[in-house]
């Protein structure tokens, strides 16, 4: 256990806590791993904070270019009908998108848009 716990590295929150090997914030839910306490201050700006997992709805792990089936129904602006469940998206990439849209795909019928995770399954 560590005594002295890393404030998060997304948000500057000091009250993390550890969930089996990882560290949690509970301010924005981002997990990592800590570093041991001699390496910490030289991974900061490295590997450590530079690569980002992004999970579907069932806990896969997502990666460009991977095929996803959205599972629920989406309403889309300016679109009567809107995404049904089960539509198929090709190529996606994962970028940091706004308020949680962390895919950015192409969706037939529809055009360039941007998904989240959650909605969406590995094919």
């Amino acid at each position: 256990m560590i005594e002295n716990l890393p404030p998060c590295p997304t948000c500057s929150c000091e009250y993390t806590y550890e969930m089996n090997a990882l560290v949690v914030c509970p301010e924005c839910g981002h997990e990592w791993v800590p570093a041991e306490s001699g390496a910490e201050s030289g991974a900061e700006g490295g590997a450590s904070a530079g690569e980002r997992v992004v999970k579907d709805a069932v806990g896969n792990v997502l990666q460009d270019g991977d095929s996803v089936v959205v599972v629920k129904a989406l309403k889309v602006k300016g679109s009567p009908s809107g995404i049904k469940a089960g539509t198929k998206v090709r190529g996606i990439r994962l970028v940091d998108g706004v308020d949680g849209h962390d895919i950015d795909c192409k969706v037939d019928g529809f055009g360039a848009m941007q998904l989240k995770s959650s909605v969406v399954k590995k094919a």
